[in-house]
């Protein structure tokens, strides 16, 4: 069995080089990281998980909580911290919440009690109660969505930007009565969906009005229920902003049930770039979002913090894609 120094030798670098690689220490050279993961390929090593586990008194794996396993955006992110966490040595346990507090809060109990290495969560609301994570200080990064109960790394997307951009847009190409879609209130990527919407009515000179607006889980039964709603009204909007895919599999299935069209008759921007958005017709404009590289961040973050627990903690915003295509095309 190949043994770390094995590795070292083969890389041509020192044995502290090859840990500090393999626990996704940021400080190391990107070109002798990558000397040493073909070198951990080349000979099949295996960092002996059990004995790191015995010096930090910890488990060499990862939570990773998210709100719907199910939902593209949480499946992309959930393998960008697998992938992260795989090449330093940690495994990932998958936690779905389901939107529910009461599940959320088993989860974080079990990563406290069996003293897993650190935990990245997707909170179902600002104040998820993380207090058994920070009473065993067990490391956290939230991904996604704010934390405000605890003082932690965060990876987050500004949805409200992106929200806007999304309805100038739609403003651009001759839509007067925009409505939105949203999820449910609490949800902090939901109400900055929603704002990043007012923003963006006010800003095109349209005027907000909340007989436009749904919010509602952010499901495929959610969208389809909240889509009906809106479109059989006596003044119906002519395009909606739609916050996740799972929601647009809904808006579409209504669209279709009322007889409608994306594009000809409603204008639809979805979040989420999901496989199947352009193999629909008209293919759907998105707000693509990179889910992968922020669950890559959020592992290594947590790497970092579980080497490290001193450091001050940080917040990283990314930006998301406006891509055009067929459904918000007049």
């Amino acid at each position: 069995m190949a043994t770390i120094s094995d590795v070292a030798a083969l890389a041509g670098v020192s044995t502290a080089t090859v840990s500090r690689a393999l626990n996704g220490k940021s400080t190391v050279d990107p070109v002798l990281a990558e000397r040493v993961a073909r070198a951990v390929e080349e000979l099949g090593y295996t960092p002996n998980g059990l004995a790191r586990s015995l010096r930090r008194r910890e488990t060499a794996v990862l939570a990773l909580i998210i709100s719907d396993v199910e939902n593209p955006f949480f499946t992309a992110i959930a393998r960008g911290v697998e992938d992260a966490a795989q090449a330093a040595g940690y495994s990932v346990m998958l936690c779905n919440s389901d939107e529910n507090t009461a599940k959320e809060r088993r989860y974080v109990e079990v990563a406290a009690q069996e003293r897993l290495a650190g935990v990245i969560i997707s909170p179902t609301t600002g104040d998820s109660d993380v207090r058994p994570l920070t009473a065993h200080r067990t490391p956290i990064v939230t991904v996604d969505r704010r934390l405000d109960s605890a003082d932690c790394d965060a990876v987050l997307l500004d949805s409200r930007a992106a929200a806007r951009e999304a309805v100038a847009h739609l403003a651009e190409n001759g839509y007067e009565r925009i409505g939105c879609i949203a999820g449910p209130p609490g949800v902090t990527t939901a109400d900055d969906r929603l704002d990043g919407y007012r923003d963006g009515l006010r800003a095109a000179g349209r005027k907000y009005s909340a007989k436009l607006v749904r919010r509602c889980e952010f499901r495929e039964t959610g969208g389809r229920e909240a889509a009906t709603r809106l479109l059989t009204r006596p003044d119906p909007p002519d395009a909606l902003l739609v916050s996740s895919s799972t929601m647009s599999v809904g808006v579409l299935q209504a669209l279709a049930e009322l007889g409608r069209r994306a594009g000809r008759d409603v204008g639809i921007v979805s979040f989420d770039d999901a496989p199947w958005a352009t193999l629909i017709s008209p293919a759907l404009t998105v707000v693509a979002q990179p889910a992968h590289a922020m669950g890559q961040l959020a592992a290594r973050l947590l790497l970092d913090r579980i080497g490290d627990g001193s450091r001050a903690t940080t917040t990283t915003t990314m930006a998301a894609q406006l891509i055009v295509r067929g459904s918000s095309a007049r």
